[in-house]
């Protein structure tokens, strides 16, 4: 039924039946604005993401896109990781992975690499080993308002953990809902196909994500996802939902205590202050206190060369107020971008205020 809404049914971004995934989003910066311009026309006219998955720190790393779909995504990222990185998507459409494929020497020349960077694999997201991918061989898996098609998400995520390696990140945008949806609303080929009939209760993702492995989910930013079409509206009742984007990290538990971080301001695109997630946006040169959880996730994963490390009490004053560790419920986050409270977020790869992730 899927290969057939995303190979068939939907020709491009124009035929989707709900906002869900052509809201706009904010305004991105512009080494990624100029990697997405050097994508083919055609890819990008087939490409039916929600949101721009673009981690931080990709400087030569491995990359493996979930629902690749056109490519667009994969072609960007390629530009990002350079040649000594990697980025290999994998999708279950053909039609999709047929127009991913048929670009891929258009663009390495396009980039002015020697040798491709990048591949297409067919294959299911919960089966990431039975489509020959190795475990353990990833530094960062990304996903882009894909996971809610897969019934079977647990599964999803125990895969994207082995293919891990230790420290590394699975970092998505996908679209969540306010409580668990009856089998109506999941049944629905139309919206399942627009993203929102497979949409995950977002607290089931911490409970999923603890059961997997991860460690627990930080929340980057998160928008509204409002539904123009009124015969779907109706289907949906009073269930909300919104566009979120989570990093989840392959990292020890319990191994780190809390410390003071300052970040270097070397990460490329971010040099003067680096969002983490929606309780931690890292000024340069800045002291700040962080928890076990964020302490681990640092000195464990790419990101451990961009910090310098200190322990609480340090001869260093911290600035600003020290981040809260309790879960962040993506519906009050919304609230709190509306309304300008304190603890509002920006960055990331979902739009705030009027902006939403998907696209």
């Amino acid at each position: 039924m899927y290969e057939d809404y995303y190979g068939k049914v939907l020709k491009k971004t124009s035929d989707l039946k709900s906002n869900a995934c052509v809201a706009p989003v904010r305004p991105v910066p512009a080494f990624i604005r100029r990697a997405l311009g050097k994508v083919h026309p055609e890819v990008t006219a087939k490409y039916y993401g929600c949101g721009l998955v673009v981690p931080e720190c990709l400087e030569g790393s491995r990359i493996l896109d979930l629902g690749s779909g056109s490519g667009r995504d994969c072609y960007m990222l390629s530009q990002l990781v350079g040649e000594r990185g990697h980025v290999t998507g994998i999708d279950m459409t053909e039609d999709q992975l047929e127009v991913a494929r048929k670009f891929v020497d258009y663009h390495m020349q396009e980039f002015g690499y020697k040798k491709p960077n990048v591949d297409f694999v067919r294959g299911y997201i919960e089966a990431l080993t039975e489509a020959g991918l190795e475990e353990s061989s990833f530094d960062i898996v990304i996903s882009n308002c894909v996971v809610n098609l897969s019934p079977d998400k647990k599964r999803v995520l125990k895969e994207a953990y082995c293919v891990l390696k230790d420290g590394g990140e699975l970092y998505f945008s996908d679209v969540y809902s306010s409580g668990r949806l009856p089998e109506e609303i999941k049944n629905h080929k139309v919206l399942w196909g627009e993203c929102i009939g497979g949409a995950l209760w977002w607290e089931d993702l911490l409970q999923l994500a603890e059961e997997v492995g991860f460690s627990p989910p930080r929340l980057v930013t998160a928008s509204v996802i409002t539904v123009g079409n009124k015969e779907l509206q109706d289907i949906l009742g009073d269930f909300k939902f919104v566009s979120a984007t989570y990093r989840l990290f392959k990292v020890p538990k319990g191994s780190t205590k809390s410390c003071q971080v300052i970040y270097n301001g070397n990460i490329t695109g971010v040099e003067d202050r680096f969002h983490f997630d929606c309780q931690h946006t890292f000024k340069v040169a800045e002291v700040v206190d962080v928890g076990e959880e964020v302490a681990s996730i640092l000195t464990h994963s790419r990101f451990a060369e961009e910090f310098s490390f200190q322990p609480p009490g340090a001869p260093f004053e911290p600035c600003g107020v020290k981040p809260k560790a309790d879960t962040v419920n993506p519906f009050e986050l919304i609230q709190q971008l509306e309304t300008g409270s304190p603890g509002s977020a920006t960055g990331g790869c979902c739009g705030t205020q009027s902006n939403t992730c998907c696209k």
